[in-house]
C-alpha cells in the first residue's frame, strides 16, 4: 500500500507543479453579499497550501488564483454592511478559467430588466470563449438574466422558484438540487442556497485539482456534516522538528513497515538503544510514545484506504497491521469519533465529488 507520508517527518523540498493555477474570478454586483465571496476566496486560495501549513505534508497539486472583480473595480458596501474590495475592474481583470457569481440580496418585487447589462455582456463573452460559469444561490438569477440558462437544468434558492417560473420559463429549475452542472462539458454549474458555496468549492477542487485535495480541504475547513464533532476531520499533527538522527531513522523505517508485527520492538532494536532510553528519546523527539505513534500512523493509513478504495473494513485492518478487526474498529472510532464505515461514507462522497455530479473526466 502507498503510504501517505503524514508521519514521515524528514525534510522534503516542495515539488514543482507544471500545471498553471486555475484562474477564478468572483464577479461582484451591487447586490452581492460578503460572506460567500470571502468564504470562496479563502477556501479556493488554500488549495495546495493549507494542508502543508497544518500538517507539514507537501503535496504538489494544481493551485488556484482567485480575483474579486466588478464593473469598475471600486470598493462598495454590500447589502450586509460589509465593504467588499475588488481586485480589479472587468476591463483589467486577468482572463479567467472560471467565473462565479454568488448570492444576491434582491427584494421580491425588484426589476431586473437591464440591471446588470455591462456585467452580463462580459460574462456572455467569457462563456463563449470557453470559460466555466458558476453561481451560488440567487446568483443564478444573474445567469438567467444573461441568457445562459435557457434550456438547461439549474438550481437556485427555494425562495425564487416562482420568479424563475414567471420570468425564465425556459430554464428547467431544480430547486431540490444542491449542485447542478449543466450544458456541454458541464461549463455551467449552479448551486442552491447560500451554504452551497462550500459544495461548489469542493466540486471545483475535485474537478480541477484532484479529488484527494478536495478531501484535504474539507478536513482543514471542517466542511460537510459537523454533527459528529471535529474528530472525523482531524489528522495527525506534524511532529516537532528534532535533530535526533537515530529517532529520525526509526521514523523513516516505520513509514514503510508500520503494518508489521510489533514495530515498536523492531524500532528499538534498530536504534541500538536500551528499550527505556529508546522510548524516552522517541517521546522527546516526536511528542508521542512509540506505541501511540504507531497507532496514529496506522489509523492515518487506514483513513487513506477508506477514502480511496472499496476495500472491506476487515481487509483495511489487516493492511495496516491489525489482525483483530474488532479491535481495529474500536481503536478507529476512539481516534476519529466515527466507525470506519461512517468515515468512508463521509469522505468517499467528497473525494468523488466531480464524478458524483457528473463532471467530465
Amino acid at each position: 500500500m502507498t503510504k501517505t507520508g503524514l508521519l514521515c517527518q524528514l525534510p522534503r523540498m516542495r515539488a514543482s507543479v507544471d500545471t498553471a493555477p486555475l484562474r477564478v474570478s468572483l464577479l461582484t454586483l451591487p447586490e452581492t453579499t460578503s460572506a460567500t465571496i470571502y468564504g470562496l476566496h479563502e477556501v479556493l486560495m488554500s488549495v495546495g497550501n493549507a494542508w502543508r501549513d497544518a500538517t507539514g505534508e507537501d503535496i504538489p497539486v494544481r493551485g488556484m488564483e482567485v480575483h474579486i472583480v466588478s464593473r469598475d473595480g471600486a470598493s462598495f458596501v454590500s447589502p450586509t454592511g460589509v465593504t467588499i474590495t475588488p481586485n480589479a475592474a472587468l476591463a483589467d481583470a486577468p482572463d479567467p478559467d472560471v467565473v462565479i457569481v454568488t448570492d444576491l440580496a434582491l427584494s421580491p418585487d425588484c426589476r431586473l430588466d437591464g440591471r446588470w447589462s455591462e456585467e452580463a455582456a462580459w460574462l456572455r463573452a467569457r462563456h463563449e470563449a470557453g470559460v466555466i460559469v458558476c453561481s451560488v444561490c440567487t446568483g443564478s438569477l444573474f445567469l438567467a438574466e444573461a441568457g445562459l440558462l435557457d434550456g438547461l437544468e439549474a438550481t437556485s434558492h427555494w425562495s425564487v422558484t416562482r420568479l424563475f417560473a414567471e420570468r425564465y420559463p425556459h430554464v428547467k429549475l431544480c430547486p431540490e438540487r444542491i449542485l447542478c452542472p449543466a450544458g456541454p462539458e458541464h461549463r455551467i454549474i449552479t448551486g442552491g442556497g447560500p451554504g452551497a458555496w462550500s459544495e461548489l468549492a469542493l466540486y471545483l477542487i475535485a474537478r480541477f485539482s484532484e479529488p484527494a485535495e478536495a478531501v484535504r480541504v474539507a478536513k482543514i475547513f471542517l466542511l460537510g456534516d459537523r454533527s459528529e464533532g471535529q474528530l472525523p476531520f482531524a489528522v495527525l499533527g506534524r511532529t516537532s522538528r528534532h535533530e535526533d538522527g537515530t529517532i529520525a531513522r526509526c521514523q523513516e523505517w516505520l513509514a514503510d513497515h508500520y503494518s508489521q508485527s510489533n514495530p515498536v520492538a523492531a524500532m528499538s532494536a534498530l536504534s541500538g538503544l536500551p528499550e527505556r532510553t529508546f522510548k524516552r528519546r522517541f517521546r522527546a523527539a516526536t511528542g508521542y510514545t512509540p506505541i501511540d505513534y504507531v497507532q496514529a500512523l496506522r489509523i492515518e493509513e487506514a483513513k487513506h484506504v477508506l477514502e480511496t478504495t472499496d476495500e472491506a473494513t476487515d481487509g483495511v485492518a489487516h493492511q495496516v497491521g491489525y489482525d483483530d478487526p474488532s479491535y481495529f474498529r474500536r481503536l478507529f472510532k476512539r481516534m476519529t469519533g466515527v466507525t470506519p464505515a461512517r468515515y468512508r461514507q463521509r469522505y468517499r462522497s467528497v473525494g468523488l465529488a466531480a464524478e458524483a455530479f457528473g463532471a467530465p473526466a
